[in-house]
């Protein structure tokens, strides 16, 4: 996974650059919001934890137990699904409701006893039943990681192992429980079944083996779900983002299907041209200010959200990106638009409108933002309290504290400083708050490696 992500080996010098000093306080919409400020050399005191690594071999022990310890959940969780799947095969066989009677002995009869003394043995199951499922034809299956793009911290944190299926190419998804120390769950999150995709270029279309890969996003009606939590059935549409996949499964099963013609069209077409150029021109105007206006960003369009959709209209997103100095042509904006409003509600999601405007840090980089918030808020609640920030939070490898140029107190504060900008609540940080101010920070970091020892190096993960 992370071969794959990767896109640059080695990270951009700093090139020296005139700061220029803003008065605290001042608002976005002012003519000086595109300056640099004290904020923003406080966000880049982050930026130093990548001149001194992570100490390699404890880094290569933590690894080496957290893969084995995720290998373990993804064989249980494997063995629960199979057994689900089987158990689900026979007991659901009509013929298996028919109870069997023993002429020749009276005494175990018992169709007229009550419910709760009868008891089917499996000498008294048929074995034939008319259902062809069998551990065969489960066992061609592509197994994924997977968590749901969603505002809620408790759900985004959710720990999601999916399967598909080749031989009728059905989809499920399991969630991975972990109660205690000792006491582990596998619990169904999406039923096995063939699903439609319901957004996009392929919308209607069956999900088919090459719509598997690290970064595609499965989409379900929630209406079909009704045991999903209450926060997640709000939107009409479940976005699952696949995370890691089974690359030698997935070889595997291409080369038994490599007889079949996929009719995925071309996946670098118009729309996806527009995306990348946009963003590149976004990522231009963010230089040395990302964390200060996508923190801020966020925050503004969850003020406006009154409603709590997460939806907003085309309106209200022009006047954020006035007010931001993210300006684009009036051409550029009707053409983006068109993109993200595919279903003409005239509503877009405004995690997806930032996603889409600016882009987003890979899987690899997120999976360490998440393990970093699932450390600091172990009962996934989606929200961490400043006390326990400021708890956790760790600067004494800061190569400035080591220097003896700052002291960790100093450090410290300088982060929560900049963290609690981008909170609404500034006694607390929610996951979606705590992920934003990480995306800032990672559009100015190129190396994956580089990025991950801020985290490692800050949280100790």
């Amino acid at each position: 996974m992370k071969n794959g992500y990767k896109q640059y080996t080695m990270r951009e010098k700093n090139k020296p650059s005139a700061r220029q000093d803003n008065k605290e306080g001042e608002r976005p919409e002012d003519g000086g919001f595109t300056a640099i400020t004290p904020f923003d050399d406080k966000v880049c005191l982050q930026h130093c934890y990548t001149s001194k690594p992570y100490t390699a071999q404890h880094s290569l022990r933590k690894l080496e137990a957290e893969d084995l310890a995720a290998e373990r959940r993804k064989q249980f969780v494997v063995e629960q699904v199979m057994i689900d799947q089987l158990s689900r095969a026979v007991i659901s066989d009509p013929e298996q409701n028919v109870i069997m009677s023993f002429p020749n002995n009276a005494e175990q009869d018992l169709t007229s006893a009550p419910l709760r003394f009868r008891k089917r043995t499996l000498h008294e199951t048929k074995i034939k039943t008319s259902s062809t499922l069998t551990e065969n034809m489960l066992s061609n299956k592509l197994r994924f990681d997977a968590r749901i793009l969603c505002r809620n911290g408790r759900d985004a944190c959710r720990e999601l192992i999916g399967f598909f299926f080749t031989h009728d190419k059905s989809i499920t998804i399991y969630e991975y429980r972990q109660f205690g120390k000792n006491r582990t769950n596998a619990l169904p999150f999406i039923q096995k079944g063939i699903y439609l995709h319901k957004c996009g270029r392929r919308r209607g279309k069956p999900y088919e083996i090459e719509d598997f890969y690290p970064g595609a996003d499965l989409t379900f009606l929630t209406a079909e779900h009704q045991s999903l939590s209450e926060s997640l059935r709000q939107n009409p549409i479940l976005i699952i983002r696949i995370t890691v996949i089974d690359e030698e499964a997935l070889n595997s099963l291409r080369a038994i299907c490599k007889g079949n013609k996929w009719d995925l069209g071309n996946p670098w077409n118009d729309e996806e041209n527009i995306r990348l150029a946009l963003q590149e021109a976004m990522k231009e105007k963010l230089k040395k200010r990302e964390v200060r206006t996508l923190t801020g960003l966020a925050k503004y369009f969850r003020q406006l959200d009154i409603s709590g959709s997460g939806c907003l209209g085309k309106a209200e997103f022009k006047q954020a990106l006035q007010m931001y100095h993210l300006d684009i042509s009036e051409k550029i904006f009707e053409s983006f638009w068109l993109i993200l409003n595919e279903n003409n509600q005239g509503r877009v999601d405004y995690r997806t409108f930032i996603r889409a405007l600016v882009g987003e840090m890979n899987e690899y980089r997120k999976s360490f933002v998440r393990k970093a918030f699932m450390k600091l808020d172990p009962n996934k609640t989606g929200a961490v309290s400043m006390v326990d920030i400021r708890k956790f939070y760790c600067a004494k490898k800061h190569p400035q504290v080591l220097a003896g140029s700052s002291s960790e107190e100093e450090i410290k504060s300088a982060f929560l400083e900049t963290l609690e900008n981008a909170c609404s609540n500034p006694q607390q940080v929610s996951y979606s708050e705590f992920e934003d101010y990480y995306e800032g920070l990672s559009i100015g970091i190129m190396s994956d490696e580089d990025f991950i020892n801020i985290l490692r190096n800050s949280w100790g993960i």
